[in-house]
């Protein structure tokens, strides 16, 4: 199996999309920015024809040649029952599992055993291991992901549940030896579980048609 593709780093910006992405601009314009991003994203994969072709290919081309990360900053900002507040938390599931892969693997491991429901979602078999959820949001966040999003979102929560019951068993079995590294997990699996209710939510909304 072929490795995921990293994102780069953000090199230098060009002066149009630093005066646009970066933080310092009014509320109601980064909302908007953050909005159009998102929504760019999900036109490409679905090859729908966006508001706004110029701003679509600048933004494609910043994910492609400079890294996602200008994006999720502004993303970071959004409402959760959002479709950029839905992409930030695809992005920071995705930032955990590279960057921690070892602990996210075994605590997984931990959950599937605690989480049967979990186990089957959308129709899957399975629901994202790590290596699978690092592949799923690599296409999501490129604008390359073809498939339905509230699928792809409903797979991200399962994976987030899981880990979640994972993080929840180590932070017990911790809690005998060393409560403050306990509570340091405790509070990892409370900001998993709600990120898996925040993905189910934008789920539920992109069925809808109100997820925006």
């Amino acid at each position: 199996m072929s490795e995921p593709r990293k994102f780069r780093r953000p090199a230098m910006l060009d002066p149009r999309d630093a005066d646009q992405l970066i933080g310092g601009i009014d509320p109601a314009v980064e909302s908007e920015l953050a909005h159009s991003s998102a929504g760019a994203l999900v036109a490409r994969a679905r090859t729908q024809a966006p508001d706004d072709p110029e701003l679509t290919q600048r933004l494609v081309s910043l994910v492609e040649n400079e890294g996602i990360e200008t994006l999720a900053e502004l993303w970071s900002r959004s409402p959760s029952d959002s479709l950029p507040g839905a992409l930030w938390r695809v992005y920071a599931l995705r930032e955990w599992v590279g960057r921690d892969p070892r602990t996210v693997s075994e605590r997984y491991k931990l959950g599937q055993q605690r989480q049967p429901v979990a186990r089957v979602v959308a129709g899957a078999a399975e629901p994202p291991g790590p290596a699978e959820m690092l592949q799923l949001a690599d296409a999501v966040l490129s604008g390359l992901f073809t498939g339905e999003l509230d699928i792809a979102l409903e797979r991200a929560a399962a994976f987030a549940r899981i880990v979640s019951t994972g993080s929840a068993l180590d932070a017990d079995w911790l809690d005998d030896n060393d409560r403050a590294d306990a509570t340091v997990v405790t509070r990892r699996a409370e900001s998993l579980l709600g990120t898996a209710e925040a993905l189910e939510s934008a789920a539920a909304k992109w069925r809808s048609g109100k997820l925006e």
